[in-house]
């Protein structure tokens, strides 16, 4: 399937210069979003994976499906302060300041095998930071999935430490 081909590309968004890549218009093409959710799944359920995780909010829209696709868990991963219970936390720079992300502590137990899922790789720093926070709970990061993959911004190379793959590159 091109999955290229029902993503909308909007310039100068959200400020110029920037190509921004909106999946909406896939997420609404019921037979695109399942092809892409079977296509996610086939590529990670070859890992045995025990749980997804995905982080906040657009991993929530591919990884959930892909978890139930594979008859597994989902984990989300959100922003500081969103989740109610005890967390473990990882605190990482950003262009101009710095942000944090989150997990139940119990969301994941040691030794678990983890993958994540997001709709798209940019800089790397965000999954990297995911990443991390994953090896805080113990668990076993078996790699990294994502629907679009801007390749210029050579995000792949900040995860050299985990298999990484995606359906669309730009």
């Amino acid at each position: 399937m091109n999955f290229k081909d029902h993503i909308r590309v909007i310039s100068d968004f959200p400020k110029e210069g920037i190509s921004y890549k909106d999946i909406t218009t896939l997420l609404k093409n019921g037979e695109m979003y399942r092809a892409a959710i079977d296509a996610l799944a086939e590529k990670i359920k070859q890992w045995k994976p025990d749980v997804i995780v995905g982080p906040e909010a657009r991993g929530f829209l591919l990884g959930a499906p892909v978890a139930y696709v594979l008859g597994i868990g989902f984990v989300p991963v959100r922003k500081q302060g969103k989740l109610p219970a005890l967390t473990i936390s990882e605190t990482y720079a950003l262009e101009y300041g710095f942000d944090t992300l989150e997990v139940h502590a119990d969301g994941i137990n040691p030794g678990e095998r983890v993958v994540v899922i997001d709709d798209l790789l940019a800089t790397g720093g965000t999954m990297l930071a995911t990443a991390n926070l994953m090896r805080k709970t113990g668990a076993e990061m078996l790699g990294m999935g994502f629907l679009i993959e801007l390749t210029t911004l050579h995000g792949r190379e900040k995860l050299k430490d985990y298999p990484v793959f995606s359906l669309v590159q730009y």
